[in-house]
């Protein structure tokens, strides 16, 4: 996990620092399923990531695009932009919704699921644990858009060996049902998550190293940097140009060649993306928002919002407040 430090803070002149800084995972709402094979579970697509933990059984992750990946006892992987995927434990079962099935509460965040044939051996039983998490951008991490669709444990367990102990202590909860079990299941699952990610970011992001790259140029990157710094401010090119030290021309195509887009739809997109984040887990009002991203109207903050984000921003208030989506509901 990613949390501010004085550390980073004081590394100002690193702008990978900087926006790292700002990448938190934090999990929303949990799962401890038991079922007796077979069965498919299809889960769907959603703004937050997936963790799925496998603590006894065996079964196949299929996601789009993405080979068939076999998941045993002690395997975990993270789905950082939730894209629908599905478990199952054949290749040819029936597929069931995964908010078709019954919940149970365990506590304020874990809800359990028992789809079992009573009658028989329950150790046959596969005990799942699954979690719905979001990236706690406060500047909009561009990272998350280049992580891979799926990210596993496995590859990290030679590198972060201290990782075996958690998986072990996660096995462990879920076969023993003891007192506060699922909360600590899903502190748990907290911690292992983020390892994924940082381990991920420490071995050079994989097909996003040169994005990276990018980012350490010393003159580019402090621009990057200054715009997530301060997202609400009136940047002009002028202005991003002067940071950079460069011409207005030299600095809008070196823009575009490292982030793909213009330096003026970057910032707007900064800044509708974090006042997306700002309804749904803050509830903060529209005008509030308007004001901190700088903009002179509430009006002209919701078209833009409703242009970079789809919909209208009093839309995405009212789904956060009435739970359409909510990050914190147990049934999800």
């Amino acid at each position: 996990m990613f949390d501010r430090s004085s550390d980073l803070a004081k590394n100002a002149h690193d702008p990978v620092s900087e926006l790292l800084m700002g990448m938190r995972l934090r999990g929303a709402s949990y799962g401890r399923l038991q079922l007796t094979p077979p069965f498919g579970i299809r889960f769907p697509a959603g703004p937050e990531a997936r963790f799925h933990f496998i603590a006894r059984g065996k079964v196949l992750l299929r996601a789009p695009g993405q080979a068939q990946r076999e998941l045993g006892c002690g395997d975990a992987v993270l789905l950082p932009r939730g894209e629908m995927h599905e478990i199952v434990t054949a290749a040819h079962v029936t597929i069931r919704d995964y908010e078709s099935y019954t919940r149970k509460p365990l506590c304020a965040d874990v809800a359990a699921v028992e789809a079992c044939v009573k009658e028989t051996n329950r150790e046959k039983d596969a005990l799942i644990f699954t979690g719905r998490m979001e990236f706690e951008l406060d500047t909009l991490h561009p990272l998350v858009g280049l992580m891979p669709q799926v990210m596993s444990v496995g590859a990290l367990i030679g590198r972060q060996p201290e990782l075996m102990p958690l998986l072990d202590a996660m096995e462990r909860e879920m076969a023993e049902e003891r007192v506060g079990s699922a909360g600590i299941l899903a502190r748990l699952a907290d911690v292992i998550a983020a390892s994924i990610v940082r381990g991920w970011v420490e071995c050079g992001c994989g097909d996003a190293t040169g994005w990276l790259e990018a980012l350490r140029d010393p003159r580019l990157g402090r621009v990057i940097a200054a715009l997530h710094r301060e997202p609400g401010r009136n940047w002009t090119l002028a202005d991003m140009a002067r940071e950079m030290g460069s011409s207005r021309s030299v600095f809008a195509k070196r823009f575009v060649e490292v982030t793909g887009v213009t330096p003026q739809r970057y910032v707007l997109a900064l800044r509708m993306r974090l006042a997306e984040q700002w309804f749904r887990r803050d509830k903060l009002a529209i005008d509030t928002a308007a004001r901190r991203l700088g903009f002179g109207s509430q009006a002209a903050f919701a078209r833009a919002f409703k242009r970079i984000v789809g919909e209208p921003p009093g839309m995405t208030r009212k789904k956060a407040a009435t739970g359409a989506g909510e990050t914190g509901k147990v049934a999800t």
